[in-house]
């Protein structure tokens, strides 16, 4: 050290010591391990910062609400959980959804979220914390959002090294494909869901790198966790047999997969038994059998390889193992064929399928294809979501292939299997999103440290050549000129300069998708107004406040099952369908009722004693999520179940029309009714006929509507949402 200090033509170990960059670590004076773990660690916190300060944009611009509809009723059953207890929970009966079935609340749901958030708040509490439930469950995703982060820095750090794992730690925390459901007021089950996903996914590579029962164990609790949170726990328990069986099939079977996937698989399907809504599905539905017949095959290898031992004769082993593998493999789909055939292992589900087929659900399950987030993804999307980790992602698992593990093959099966799924259906860009950051950092990684492993050839050789005397430094330093050559300098330096622009304009783009596209609640619309500045309509509060302080307490409220949880949980008034949409003719009843003529859905509305029927409308404002937009849907729905209603009644020609060319049943329908009763007084744009609809851009065809069976009661301040009265029997002599 003193010869490098004396000569002052060496300036490299200076400048490459952390002390230049950071001098206040001079003063801790640390070892150069403790100085990495320092840094690391104050890199974790603020990452960990980020990721929850950058999801708050919706609670800075409006204010502390839940957004979208699911998230309402899951505010709702936390709320009834902090006030009830665990036990009032479990036996929950909710007469205010689904008249005049109404719902067992514990049998039917995922109660992850809830728990978590009642564990939340109640640990609150005890820290004299004073905050209300909603608090908590509008900030509930951003913290998980930082855990997660956390948990992709030690799983990259598993597959491939510390600072792979910082950079999955980073990308992950600002990543707008994430970010789109883990905002501040995105109170769904995908919320948590995320976090268990990576945890369960970590802890089992740990597992399988190790080989150790305690590492299995903690993935078990992983997956439970999973299961209890959200229904997306199929994807792990289908992605995890697949990986152990291409390990078996590539001869990377070993005893530490042996003690993971079995350890897991067992446990985990124990605990997740506990879960009431999923029950016994682990050894009955066909979903989950991949599962259980990779782990007997599993004991089979094991047979194997302890026969093999014993033996210690090749020719006998192999011959042994052709009878062993027909064996197995002919038993395994004889009980696989009996307990289909026998009712006790059941098929498929129509969801499951439409993972697998694309067109599955649009030809068999309209309702599943009616969801904005169940279509196909475009290409924009992937790009909207994320920007230069597509591009990154191909070159991520280039690396991978290139440095073969068993941690890497998995990293590679959830990367490709994760984004056929998010091609299929784009609420699954969600799953894909770990695994892309995860890949892409593994590339950024690798590609910096051989930049910078360039730029350090011709400091290393003067660091030697001072070691060995003064003597040899001129050959030394022509040496290390000759394999590092100038343009390979400056060509590292120039692609260094561009990886860091790429990434700064990620972190940009990141920021302006949560700030402008992910931030807005759905139940707050805002626009532009003429003069540029911000227009809130407010109208969904102010109807669901209407119904609260307007209506019988035992009003039961018909509209389309969208706005079910929301009016549950804001009007407190019972609803006819509702957004679980478990039962398929119930809706359809409601969307034949829609479709019909106004005295055939009169009859209808008669027999599920509606009183008032919401229907939310656009055409003022130009709010395309109206109901005129999803009425369609609402026709083939119906028309699933009752044959009467025909979608060609309501077309022209094939074409979907609102004005003087459309069809005749469409212009006199029930939701053309409520709709645009009284519409064709008013103008809405200036130039434009009164009765202009300007989500559809066209004058309506049927301006002069009479309701003779119900009669308007309440229409919101921008017309976005209208509530009809239906009105009483008239008497009969």
């Amino acid at each position: 050290m003193g010869a490098i200090k004396a000569d002052p033509s060496s300036k490299a170990p200076i400048a490459s010591s952390p002390y230049s960059f950071f001098p206040f670590l001079k003063a801790l004076r640390l070892k150069t391990k403790q100085q990495e773990l320092l840094l690391r660690a104050s890199a974790l916190c603020l990452i960990y910062v980020l990721a929850f300060a950058i999801r708050l944009f919706s609670v800075l611009r409006y204010e502390s609400m839940i957004h979208e509809f699911d998230p309402y009723f899951n505010y709702r059953t936390t709320l009834f959980l902090t006030r009830n207890g665990a036990l009032e929970f479990w036996n929950w009966f909710d007469s205010e959804s689904w008249y005049p079935l109404g719902r067992i609340i514990g049998g039917t749901l995922f109660p992850g979220l809830m728990v978590t958030a009642a564990a939340i708040y109640k640990t609150l509490h005890f820290l004299r914390f004073a905050v209300h439930i909603r608090e908590v469950c509008v900030l509930t995703a951003p913290f998980f959002a930082s855990n997660t982060a956390i948990v992709a820095y030690f799983f990259g750090k598993e597959v491939w090294d510390s600072g792979a794992g910082l950079v999955a730690a980073a990308l992950i925390a600002i990543c707008p494909g994430y970010i789109s459901r883990s905002v501040a007021g995105s109170y769904d089950n995908e919320g948590v869901a995320i976090f268990a996903l990576l945890l369960t996914f970590y802890l089992f590579v740990k597992a399988v790198n190790t080989g150790s029962l305690a590492w299995a164990l903690a993935s078990a609790f992983g997956y439970f966790y999973m299961v209890s949170a959200w229904g997306g726990y199929v994807f792990i328990i289908n992605l995890l047999p697949l990986y152990a069986l291409v390990l078996l099939v590539t001869g990377r079977y070993s005893m530490r997969l042996y003690v993971a996937y079995n350890c897991m698989y067992v446990l985990g399907m124990l605990l997740a038994m506990q879960i009431r809504f999923v029950g016994f599905q682990h050894v009955q539905s066909g979903e989950h059998m991949a599962a259980m017949g990779v782990f007997f095959l599993m004991q089979v290898f094991y047979f194997l390889d302890w026969v093999k031992y014993l033996l210690n004769d090749p020719k006998q082993f192999h011959a042994f193992l052709r009878i062993t593998l027909t064996c197995a493999i002919s038993v395994g789909a004889l009980a696989l064929g009996v307990g289909t055939a026998s009712g006790y292992i059941s098929p498929w589900t129509g969801r499951f399928y439409s993972l697998l087929d694309p067109t599955y659900a649009k030809d068999h399950i309209p309702i599943i294809a009616s969801v904005s987030e169940h279509q196909p993804t475009a290409w924009s999307s992937f790009m909207f979501d994320f920007h230069i980790l597509l591009f990154l992602f191909p070159a991520g698992l280039y690396f991978c292939f290139k440095r073969l593990s068993d941690a890497t093959i998995f990293l590679v099966m959830y990367g490709l299997t994760s984004m056929y799924f998010a091609g299929v259906m784009v609420r699954l860009i969600l799953v894909a999103t770990p695994a892309v950051c995860l890949i892409s950092a593994i590339a950024i990684s690798a590609t910096i440290k051989n930049l910078t492993s360039l730029l350090r050839t011709k400091s290393k050789a003067l660091q030697s050549s001072v070691s060995k005397g003064a003597a040899s430094l001129k050959a030394s330093a022509k040496a290390s000129f000759d394999q590092a050559l100038p343009f390979q300098k400056n060509g590292a330096i120039a692609l260094l300069f561009g990886a860091f622009y790429l990434l700064s304009r990620y972190a940009i783009h990141c920021t302006w998708v949560t700030s402008e596209a992910y931030s807005s609640p759905s139940i707050v619309l805002a626009a532009r107004g003429a003069h540029g500045g911000r227009v809130i309509f407010d109208d969904y509060r102010e109807a669901y406040f209407w119904l609260r302080q307007n209506t019988p307490q035992d009003a039961k409220i018909m509209s389309w099952w969208d706005y079910g949880y929301q009016i549950t949980a804001m009007g407190n008034r019972t609803v006819i369908v509702d957004n679980n949409t478990w039962n398929n003719t119930h809706i359809a009843t409601v969307g034949r009722a829609m479709s019909s003529y106004e005295d055939e859905a009169y009859e209808i509305m008669q027999s599920l004693d509606v009183d008032y029927v919401l229907v939310v409308f656009g055409g003022v404002t130009g709010y395309s999520s109206d109901d005129i937009n999803k009425f369609l849907w609402m026709v083939r729905i119906g028309g699933g179940v009752f044959p009467v209603i025909k979608e060609p009644d309501y077309l022209v020609n094939g074409e979907y029309r609102v004005d003087k060319g459309a069809a005749p049943k469409m212009l006199n329908c029930l939701m053309y009714k409520l709709s645009y009763y009284r519409f064709g007084e008013l103008t809405t744009e200036y130039g434009k006929p009164p009765g202009y609809d300007r989500a559809r851009g066209v004058e309506i065809g049927n301006k002069d509507v009479k309701l003779e069976y119900l009669e308007e009661a309440f229409t919101t301040s921008n017309w976005i949402v209208r509530i009809y009265k239906v009105k009483p029997p008239k008497n009969r002599w």
